[in-house]
């Protein structure tokens, strides 16, 4: 360990991260990821099968509009973590090759969770990556559009590391594999815990001074680190990332409608007014803004599409 690091929490709030003139609140959440598969079915034998979601709702085909499914957590039926819209002949997703999404990410609530789908997945065959964050600890496998999903745990805070400057420190560390999976101890993967999240989601993007423009200086989020080769991660309430924004893949074309893509992303804040502030904020710094039913639709330079939610007012 670098002795020049610092522990997270001998730092104020106020020095860990670099801040934009108008901060996001720390209460703010990540909603819905909603995604374009080209098979409903396929999709569903995945995200239930391997990941452990629980289907919510499917909706048919109907007047137009696509076949759909909604997935959650058991006993969250109002609590939708990913949407899937059926695009049969939608083109996968190529490796580091279209602008748009790299991968969202569920956040189990503990070590032994992510034992427990470690080693359900091992038996099902199906090929996992992992890697320490330091952070947390952090598996990745490729849907059947080849949409990257990340499944993690977050360690506790106390155990985070900063640099003098306030910069969250991240690495790419071997995971201690045997480590996790002894933390599963005996109990069976039984899908998706109650309290599971959607943790963070990581987008490529064409150029980092443009995305810190939008999701630093105009959204709100802070930038928590900024030394990783082309890359920016940012987050609200001293988290590690809710965003990472890269340009490992710049260059290439943005995903169109003819592809398995990201639709839209959800935010949620905590009441309507800190929320249309943002929107102000965005289409103040020249960024397109489209009224909804359910809150205001902004686009960022990458035609990446991110729907402002409000939490219900008590």
């Amino acid at each position: 360990m670098n002795p020049n690091l610092l522990p997270y929490t001998s730092l104020p709030a106020e020095r860990i991260g670099i801040h934009p003139p108008v901060e996001l609140p720390a209460a703010i959440r990540l909603g819905t990821v909603h995604l374009a598969v080209a098979s409903l079915d396929r999709s569903l034998s995945f995200y239930e099968g391997v990941l452990g979601f629980q289907r919510l709702r499917r909706t048919p085909a109907a007047d137009g509009q696509p076949a759909t499914a909604e997935l959650g957590v058991a006993g969250r039926p109002d609590d939708v973590l990913v949407a899937l819209y059926e695009q049969p002949d939608a083109r996968p997703v190529p490796q580091r090759g279209r602008l748009g999404i790299y991968h969202f990410a569920l956040l189990l609530p503990t070590r032994a969770d992510l034992g427990r789908f470690l080693r359900h997945a091992q038996a099902l065959g199906v090929h996992v990556g992992s890697s320490d964050h330091r952070y947390s600890e952090a598996t990745y496998l490729t849907d059947p559009d080849g949409f990257t999903v990340e499944v993690y745990r977050d360690r506790p805070r106390a155990e985070w590391w900063v640099s003098a400057k306030g910069e969250i420190q991240a690495a790419l560390d071997p995971l201690d594999a045997v480590g996790v999976l002894q933390a599963a101890g005996t109990t069976a993967w039984q899908g998706l815990p109650a309290g599971t999240t959607m943790g963070h989601l990581h987008f490529y993007t064409g150029d980092l001074a443009q995305a810190a423009a939008f999701y630093h200086e105009a959204l709100g989020f802070d930038v928590m680190t900024w030394s990783l080769p082309g890359a920016l991660f940012v987050a609200a309430g001293g988290y590690h990332h809710h965003l990472g924004l890269n340009v490992w893949a710049a260059g290439s074309p943005a995903a169109t409608a003819a592809d398995a893509r990201l639709l839209r992303w959800e935010l949620w804040w905590p009441d309507a007014a800190t929320r249309d502030a943002a929107a102000g904020r965005l289409q103040a710094a020249g960024y397109p803004v489209e009224p909804t039913a359910a809150g205001p639709l902004v686009t960022d330079p990458w035609g990446i599409r991110l729907l402002l939610r409000a939490e219900p007012s008590a």
